[in-house]
């Protein structure tokens, strides 16, 4: 028993070190740096060309071309160069799945259907090796969402860089995450369920959501009525739902799944957001009445039904920008975040199948940091925002381009990662 005990402490300890990345997060910002002589994509505006950036405290404070440097600037000369913000990719388990194989390094979601009190961000690993991948990519920000059971937690925004999750974090319960049932029956191969047990599940889930959210409402009034009422933290974390400050984000890709989440969020009178939405594009009409934005999960991904296109998925982005749906892109799929690196070509592509480029820029920066609501910080190149953004030595959606420099909050990101350094490693085995 000892020797079992022991050589799991050993697994452990060695799964910990294998995903432990190297890389240092950067210092505090001690000084202002100008960004002179690129081009200059605020995503909120205009592109600005031969243009200079300043920031100072981790804060930009001017964009444009005829300004004066303070005496004490470092001075960056990027001719030739791109300057974009840092891209936001809106759904991930990112910090929470290393390795999908390995047990130890999962810590995505809890045991239980109702985990509302559950916090994305206090399970985040900032050493996981999947971070600086993704910053070479020219993403530095992401949510981080928890998955599992009917209502899996609440998510959080993290920047990328940072010793601990309190530096990663920059806004605490994003999102309560809900995971929709599916509404029709399913009758492939590999389904083992009648379909009267499979509506028998479907109801019961839904009565149970119902349940739930009328306790908390109970809770709520109790607290507000009495505030010595005991605090339970599980109906806790419901208050800010009901209040309106904290949004339920459903993962319904079906058209009948989004229609159901509509009028729960409607009955509820709580603000909602849509994850997935392959089929938002069917119900345009009912999310434009009721403001729910799309985070939609890829373009790489299969059509759904054997009579769909098999370009759909990378459509859907410019239909739904056509038919006035307010969306963002993410690179939420079967891979987790080890794939969110590639959030940049999801959008690249949506732009090659008919969105707007601008608009497809906005996609993967400024919307979601709209949606999720950090837009007062990120997602643009304005001043008063957060010095977080990349130089590169092209368009940033294009797969040739290279991310050369990031910076988040104006410290100044170490750019090596595992897949250079594999890279370098295996460079040396056939030189001779």
């Amino acid at each position: 028993m000892l020797i079992r005990i022991l050589t799991n402490i050993a697994l452990v300890l060695i799964t910990a070190n294998l995903i432990a990345s190297p890389e240092v997060p950067g210092a505090k910002q001690t000084h202002p740096i100008a960004l002179v002589g690129g081009t200059i994509h605020t995503v909120s505006g205009k592109t600005l060309t031969n243009a200079t950036l300043l920031f100072d405290n981790g804060k930009i404070t001017a964009v444009g071309t005829n300004f004066d440097l303070p005496q004490n600037c470092e001075v960056i000369t990027i001719k030739g160069k791109h300057v974009f913000p840092g891209m936001l990719d809106a759904y991930t388990n990112m910090g929470l799945v290393e390795i999908n194989a390995v047990r130890a390094s999962k810590d995505e979601n809890e045991t239980g259907t109702f985990n509302p009190n559950v916090r994305a961000e206090v399970a985040v690993n900032p050493d996981s090796e999947i971070i600086p991948t993704t910053r070479s990519n020219g993403v530095l920000l992401c949510l981080a969402a928890p998955s599992g059971g009917t209502v899996s937690g609440r998510s959080a925004v993290l920047q990328l860089d940072g010793w601990t999750y309190e530096d990663l974090t920059i806004r605490s319960a994003a999102g309560l995450h809900i995971n929709w049932p599916l509404m029709a029956v399913v009758s492939d191969w590999w389904v083992t369920s009648s379909a009267k047990e499979q509506i028998a599940a479907r109801e019961e889930s839904l009565a149970k959501l119902e349940e739930q959210f009328a306790t908390a409402r109970l809770y709520d009034k109790a607290r507000r009525d009495n505030p010595d009422t005991l605090v339970d933290l599980k109906w806790e974390s419901m208050r800010a739902v009901l209040a309106g400050d904290v949004p339920i984000i459903v993962n319904a890709d079906n058209a009948n799944q989004i229609q159901s989440a509509v009028a729960f969020a409607v009955r509820q009178k709580v603000k909602l957001i849509i994850n997935g939405g392959y089929d938002a594009i069917y119900c345009a009409d009912l999310l434009k009445k009721h403001n729910v934005p799309v985070i939609l999960g890829g373009v790489y991904r299969t059509p759904k039904r054997s009579d769909d296109f098999y370009d759909l998925p990378y459509e859907i982005p410019a239909m739904l920008n056509r038919f006035g749906v307010q969306f963002c892109i993410s690179s939420d799929g079967r891979f987790g975040a080890s794939m969110s690196r590639n959030l940049p070509y999801h959008a690249g592509t949506a732009a090659a199948y008919g969105l707007d480029k601008n608009e497809a820029l906005k996609a993967v920066t400024l919307y979601p940091a709209q949606i999720l609501g950090v837009a007062d910080r990120v997602g643009s190149l304005d001043v008063g925002k957060d010095a977080t953004l990349v130089i590169t030595d092209g368009n940033i959606l294009e797969i040739a381009t290279q991310v050369e420099q990031a910076y988040v909050q104006g410290r100044r990101v170490d750019m090596s990662d595992r897949h250079k350094r594999l890279w370098n490693k295996y460079q040396q085995r056939y030189r001779k």
